[in-house]
């Protein structure tokens, strides 16, 4: 069910059944019996908060995809991934150097095929392009688009602004070699999940203020939009599941080179000064999930700086809902929406008025762990 749209000029937030105010601290809605199945199956599989636990054990963690695969096993779904037409595992240039990448074809691509850059979500710290996965391959049949789906260094071996100079890194390399995948870099969109989507928007803020060709569209589900940790999401989800309070401080402390990077805009999106001149941009956000009012003030802030701005918040769903499509019905909804705003986006760019491509660049072929 979708419990708030919002149309391109206002953002309107509608949630029900909550006429008092929650207690502190307490998850004032249920997830859905789906919703509950995953979280449950990877709860049995031995995940342990990720708040207590050092950055090497949180990387072994289960994780949301882990309970969905759990869960399908336990439904007799088969466990292989949605099929796409091909994928390749690729090395980009990133800030300092080579990164790992994957790249996701649809099987009925057309010649000169829009493009999605994807950035996975993990607070930066945990997490890999493998766990996100199926987010990248529903995207790519969803939208018809190739996806490109990057392994930004990660804390604390590489502490902010890392992930963020690799995010603009491969935005940069995706405009100069979307051409040798299939791709048309004039018709580039960002998205990206979490962490992975404050790096979409303040990559596309970078884009702007470097005056690069700029992004046609922009997908942000959940993203990390506001550090201030006493907005009523945080609050209402302090002890929510997978996400809670304590794990985004957790977080926090493994990015961030010390407080003052609360401040910085890459981090408190909410906090730039300047907005405008953004592409479309369709934000998801989950009812159960600390970062949904910061997502909400996102919102507000790029609808009051003239940018086209539509927001879902998903009732009975939590933070990381979005990949879980195989088995949680909202996730497939959620995908198909986000998929649609794209496609919308990347029509309404006619070629005739459409930047030069930039200078290709060689693209380094390789493979990455799995």
């Amino acid at each position: 069910m979708i419990r708030a749209i919002a149309p391109l000029t206002a953002v309107t937030l509608l949630m029900a059944g909550c006429a008092m105010p929650p207690p502190q601290g307490i998850t004032p809605y249920q997830p859905t019996i789906y919703m509950t199945q995953v979280l449950a199956a990877q709860a049995k599989l031995g995940a342990r908060p990720i708040e207590s636990l050092s950055p090497e054990a949180a990387r072994l963690n289960p994780s949301v995809a882990d309970g969905v695969h759990s869960v399908q096993t336990q439904l007799g779904q088969p466990l292989t991934p949605m099929p796409v037409g091909s994928y390749k595992n690729i090395s980009l240039q990133g800030a300092a150097g080579p990164i790992g990448a994957r790249v996701y074809t649809p099987a009925n691509v057309t010649a000169n095929a829009p493009v999605i850059l994807y950035f996975h979500g993990g607070g930066w710290v945990i997490s890999t392009i493998d766990t996100y996965d199926s987010s990248a391959r529903a995207l790519a049949n969803g939208a018809n688009a190739i996806v490109i789906s990057v392994e930004y260094r990660k804390a604390p071996e590489n502490r902010f602004p890392a992930a963020h100079d690799d995010a603009i890194a491969a935005y940069k390399w995706t405009l100069a070699n979307a051409a040798s995948l299939g791709g048309d870099p004039r018709r580039i969109a960002l998205a990206g999940e979490s962490a992975g989507g404050n790096m979409a928007i303040t990559t596309a803020v970078a884009a702007r203020d470097q005056r690069l060709p700029m992004p046609v569209h922009e997908l942000l589900v959940y993203p990390v939009a506001s550090t201030d940790l006493t907005l009523p999401s945080v609050v209402e989800n302090a002890k929510a599941k997978p996400l809670g309070k304590a794990t985004l401080e957790w977080f926090v402390k493994y990015y961030t080179n010390s407080p003052a990077d609360l401040q910085d805009p890459r981090l408190n999106v909410v906090g730039t000064p300047n907005l405008a001149g953004l592409p479309p941009t369709t934000i998801v956000l989950a009812q159960i999930d600390p970062l949904r009012s910061g997502g909400e003030l996102l919102a507000q802030k790029l609808t009051a700086a003239g940018v086209p701005t539509e927001v879902r918040t998903y009732a009975g769903v939590t933070h990381e809902f979005f990949g879980t499509g195989a088995v949680v019905p909202t996730g497939q909804e959620a995908v198909g929406y986000a998929s649609g705003r794209l496609r919308q986006s990347f029509a309404a760019v006619p070629l005739a008025m459409q930047p030069a491509p930039m200078t290709m660049m060689p693209t380094r072929a390789g493979t990455l762990a799995r």
